[in-house]
């Protein structure tokens, strides 16, 4: 199998965007991760992950409808591509096989 690259935000990045489907655009995958993960996400490197994740193939952009509430901007929904799946089946099975690969007395840490 080709390997894919996916960095840890950019993993958690793209399975945010698959959690939200259709809903998936920055604030909301932003607010997603940070509700989830506990973890603060600053607009910058949400945006770079994104931008990667696009150039990479992995996802795809379109925009939705003007509304008044953004002054006339429309929002940037996001979604997984045929690419993007593989990426993530890819890094889950590699972790799994990782994880099933340590011995038993090697966590057994007290």
């Amino acid at each position: 199998m080709k390997k894919f690259q996916l960095g840890e935000f950019e993993e958690i990045v793209i399975l945010t965007i698959a959690i939200l489907y259709k809903n998936a655009y920055g604030v909301s995958i932003k607010t997603e991760i940070e509700e989830r993960l506990s973890r603060n996400v600053s607009m910058g490197a949400m945006h770079t992950a994104l931008v990667r994740l696009e150039d990479k193939g992995y996802i795809r952009s379109h925009e939705g409808e003007a509304t008044d509430d953004r002054m006339g901007r429309p929002k940037k929904y996001f979604q997984i591509t045929a690419l993007g799946k593989k990426a993530m089946e890819y890094s889950r099975d590699t972790r799994n096989e990782l994880w099933r690969a340590i011995p038993k007395f090697s966590l057994d840490i007290k």
